[in-house]
């Protein structure tokens, strides 16, 4: 057994030093080597009682489970211990010189971390061990009164209760951010709300973190009173949770404007007026297009804030990349910027195809030099252009990917939005 502090029981002391030169034994063992390639867990035990302390050494080696074991005496030697070296399993008297009872427990339970608790109480305690389980220790053993077998297969049992407690902690977590997630990508991916019908919307969203379910990319489709339908995509910079989050509140905002009669530039001031009201930092803006669909008309209004073009796709296979004049992103020119407004026309038959840079911004090789660019998509959406519908949308996105996988994806979001006029 190696102890920490060797010598007569001192002092509590927040200075004191780990000593790790040889094995200092309790008595006349030490504990067996390991056998086998399976790493042999860690013990500390806090005991100041030498007597107690051989008691401990020889019950794990009676009890046949393999281990190194580190003693010291003290709750600080505890901790400076657990902070340097952490084990598997603590072995904790609840009387030592510098804590006692539930108060030693908790410094204990603190500083533990993923370590397995057990108490070692006295023949007249067992209320304290069972008081001790309740308050986060995984087992108690009673001192003088416990067999080896026993001894053993409780130690065996806590670091397992302890790794059975990590795992559904983590599995907690996990499906408290599932929920999370869930409720953000609600907010993200909207049903578009056309009562009319009189146009036909095909819709995709992919994330572009690993294992994500949304980024901060957004879209939304809305029919007001009028008839107008009105159409938005939007990219907030960064990725992660509060980018999504701050993409679900334009969205928001921008569906309420709209049903508000508020549109066209209005609206854009009125979401970068929220962009900065609920931002994390200076640094973050966002790009915006959207377009309003008159009733009668085959064309479309639009207004872009740094965002880039359309898709115009037409009879006979025919696909145009169309840039209308443009102002600056949402929150690069807080109260000062304009956006003027665009048209653009659609032939008959033919939609508008609205979408994020992460469709384009993909490297097409593995030194990261090249580029789809708007060039490259284009070219790819004219390769795919007679498919109907929401295929077209699919295999644009599809192709996008497989070329640039050798630089490795599509690693921004892409949000696609098609307006197809019935």
């Amino acid at each position: 057994m190696r102890q920490v502090e060797p010598g007569p029981v001192p002092a509590a002391d927040p200075k004191e030093a780990v000593t790790t030169t040889g094995l200092d034994t309790v008595g006349a063992h030490a504990v067996p080597a390991a056998s086998g390639s399976s790493p042999r867990p860690r013990l500390l035990l806090v005991e100041d009682d030498a007597g107690d302390a051989l008691l401990v050494e020889e019950l794990l080696l009676d009890s046949g489970v393999e281990a190194d074991i580190t003693w010291v005496t003290t709750l600080a030697g505890a901790e400076k211990a657990l902070a340097q070296e952490p084990p598997q399993c603590v072995l904790l008297d609840l009387h030592l010189p510098d804590g006692s009872g539930a108060a030693a427990l908790d410094r204990v339970l603190r500083a533990a971390g993923s370590a397995a608790v057990v108490v070692l109480t006295g023949l007249a305690e067992e209320e304290s061990g069972a008081a001790a389980v309740a308050a986060g220790a995984q087992d108690y053993l009673i001192k003088g009164a416990v067999e080896p077998e026993l001894f053993g297969r409780a130690l065996r049992y806590a670091m397992h209760r302890k790794q059975a407690e990590r795992y559904a902690a983590a599995l907690q977590a996990e499906q408290l951010r599932a929920q999370e997630n869930v409720r953000l990508e609600r907010g993200l991916l909207p049903e578009p709300l056309l009562p009319s019908r009189r146009v036909r919307v095909s819709a995709r969203y992919r994330p572009g973190r690993a294992q994500a379910l949304l980024g901060g990319d957004f879209y939304d489709v809305v029919e007001a009173d009028d008839g107008s339908v009105h159409a938005i995509v939007g990219d907030v910079s960064g990725h992660g949770p509060d980018e999504a989050a701050l993409g679900v509140c334009l969205r928001i905002a921008w569906r309420t404007a709209v049903l508000s009669g508020t549109t066209g530039g209005s609206a854009l001031a009125l979401l970068e007026r929220m962009l900065l009201a609920e931002r994390s930092g200076p640094e973050i803006f966002a790009t915006v297009c959207a377009v309003v669909i008159r009733p009668g008309e085959r064309g479309a209004q639009v207004w872009r804030a740094g965002h880039p073009g359309v898709l115009v796709r037409g009879g006979g296979g025919r696909v145009d990349l169309v840039e209308p004049e443009f102002g600056p992103a949402l929150g690069l020119l807080p109260g000062l910027a304009q956006w003027p407004c665009g048209r653009v026309e659609v032939p008959d038959g033919g939609s508008l195809v609205m979408f994020t840079d992460g469709l384009f911004e993909g490297r097409t090789s593995a030194s990261g030099a090249a580029r789809l660019g708007e060039d490259g998509l284009l070219e790819l959406a004219r390769e795919h252009a007679a498919l109907p519908g929401v295929r077209f949308v699919d295999a644009v996105i599809e192709k996008a990917e497989a070329v640039c996988a050798v630089g490795g994806g599509l690693a921004d979001d892409v949000a696609v939005v098609q307006v197809e006029w019935s």
